[in-house]
């Protein structure tokens, strides 16, 4: 497969176990190059990686030295890519969550609308534990408000095609978005920022124990900090909202 010069995939780990090998050889069947970031991972996965990658030309394993939340990995990656000269990244989790199967399509949006943020718009089964969905909801109502209905889909997803520029610079010049925040703070300040939101679905599932399955939600701590999160953004909103009335209709996808 021949390596894209301005697309790549990037993974952030935390102790995701055996799942994150078969994520990432899953995504190099679809695309090359496809990057990890270790975010300070005690499980020896690092290791395993490594060594994947010494026979895999289009993989590169970047690492933390210490957990800093998915964010902080995300943003470590962003400044790889950018000092690499790529223009653009698909996130993807490294628990077997997000469709690898879907790699291609979301790229191809991307290089259609090198404007837009492509944001996945998960299509759940059975699997999805009810408590989750009902705070994406309320997580989703928040993000459609803030962005005034601007098109976020889906505000936690986090198989998105994300245009580096717009968002290395809105994480470099803000302290927050280092931890489950992330996602959900991107979508809307990449909107506040005028970059579009392009919608896809995508199948999402959750694996059980019994599958490898590794979840690092914490419902109590990490519904707080999205909480917290959406109050932050109320309050600069209401500053925001004439300025955001009068960009609303700019946010229009045109693919170039």
């Amino acid at each position: 497969m021949i390596p894209s010069p301005t697309h790549l995939v990037l993974i952030p780990s935390y102790n995701s176990g055996e799942l994150v090998l078969r994520t990432v050889r899953d995504a190099l069947a679809q695309w090359a190059p496809v990057w990890v970031v270790i975010d300070g991972s005690t499980d020896g996965t690092d290791e395993s990686l490594r060594l994947l990658a010494a026979s895999e030309p289009n993989l590169r394993v970047l690492c933390l030295p210490v957990n800093s939340g998915k964010g902080a990995a995300v943003l470590h990656g962003l400044q790889a890519a950018q000092a690499g000269g790529y223009s653009h990244v698909l996130t993807m989790d490294a628990d077997g969550q997000h469709p690898a199967g879907d790699i291609r399509e979301f790229m191809a949006a991307s290089q259609h609308a090198p404007q837009a943020v492509i944001l996945g718009v998960p299509q759940f089964d059975a699997s999805a534990p009810a408590l989750r969905r009902g705070g994406r909801r309320i997580s989703n109502w928040w993000a459609n408000l803030e962005t005034l209905g601007a098109g976020v889909q889906d505000s936690l997803f986090g198989f998105r095609v994300y245009p580096v520029a717009p968002l290395l610079g809105i994480m470099q010049s803000h302290r927050w978005m280092r931890r489950f925040d992330f996602d959900p703070e991107a979508a809307v300040r990449l909107v506040w920022a005028g970059v579009p939101p392009l919608n896809l679905p995508a199948p999402v599932r959750y694996l059980s124990p019994s599958e490898g399955g590794v979840s690092h939600f914490r419902y109590l701590r990490d519904n707080v900090l999205l909480t917290g999160m959406h109050i932050r953004l109320m309050i600069e909103f209401v500053f925001r909202l004439p300025w955001l009335l009068r960009r609303r209709p700019a946010l229009a996808v045109r693919p170039e």
